[in-house]
């Protein structure tokens, strides 16, 4: 066996690892806290060695920082054609991906990672619905949810950090500027991505989501079918701060202007 074949063979089995200890954390974030996940384990967890976690306990800052080997030998996640000016190198493992003012927004995000092989979790958004996501085209196999992490916040996102590929935090997830530093740099090592939902200090990429306009209702009938949206990307090695309009659910046709049908009247007239 080569030195490459070893080290991937190693980085698998830590993986393997990292994601039974995170689901262990899980479960144990459940009991707790009354959380609820789409599915409590993975379809491949069956041939992962369980690891026990006796109980969840605060990342400290002392904590030895191992080889991120994922980072190194797997690529950015993918992201919509239509984000692409946005994020022309995807999701970059290792990084925080801050997307404010639009949960179907971070939907999408979740959804094409997911359909590329990723896990995803989402903590401290109790208002993220399992319908919303379902329709945004996430594969619900592939999410788990912690929608009140209570005081373990800081150790439930540390843990699926460890075992998963993409972490959303909300707001109800409660932490520091502390915590925030100490989950970023976990991210960093376990070649995760973190993707808060609200204003983030220090993220490297940050997606503002302003204005938007639905489309689809008309004078007192219809639905709502499509969202016209305005994302702008700020951060870290962008320079310029980078603009594009986007239509949600992607794919949906938006009328630039509402068409007007004239309907002729006949057997009328003016009288007075």
């Amino acid at each position: 066996m080569t030195a490459v074949a070893e080290a991937r063979e190693v980085a698998a089995q830590a993986r393997a690892e990292r994601a039974a200890k995170a689901w262990e954390a899980l479960a144990h974030a459940e009991l707790r806290t009354g959380a609820r996940s789409v599915r409590a384990v993975p379809a491949a967890a069956p041939s992962v060695v369980p690891v026990a976690v006796p109980s969840l306990v605060p990342v400290v800052d002392d904590e030895p920082a191992r080889p991120a080997l994922i980072t190194a030998e797997r690529p950015p996640m993918a992201v919509p054609p239509a984000l692409a000016p946005l994020l022309p190198e995807g999701l970059r493992r290792g990084g925080t991906t801050a997307v404010t003012g639009s949960t179907s927004l971070v939907l999408v995000l979740l959804a094409q990672a997911c359909a590329h092989g990723a896990w995803a979790a989402a903590v401290g958004r109790p208002d993220l619905g399992v319908l919303a996501a379902s329709q945004a085209g996430l594969d619900l196999d592939r999410l788990a949810m912690v929608p009140s992490p209570g005081p373990d916040a800081p150790a439930v996102v540390a843990a699926l950090l460890d075992g998963l590929d993409v972490v959303v935090v909300g707001p109800e997830a409660r932490l520091t500027d502390a915590d925030r530093r100490r989950l970023a740099a976990r991210a960093r090592d376990r070649g995760a991505v973190l993707m808060p939902t609200y204003a983030w200090p220090g993220a490297g990429t940050t997606l503002v989501v302003e204005g938007g306009r639905w489309t689809g209702v008309g004078t007192g009938d219809g639905w709502l079918r499509a969202h016209r949206l305005r994302v702008t990307r700020t951060g870290r090695g962008v320079g310029a701060e980078r603009t594009v309009d986007l239509v949600l659910p992607l794919g949906a046709r938006v009328p630039d202007e509402p068409t007007v049908v004239e309907v002729p009247v006949e057997g009328l007239r003016l009288v007075g």
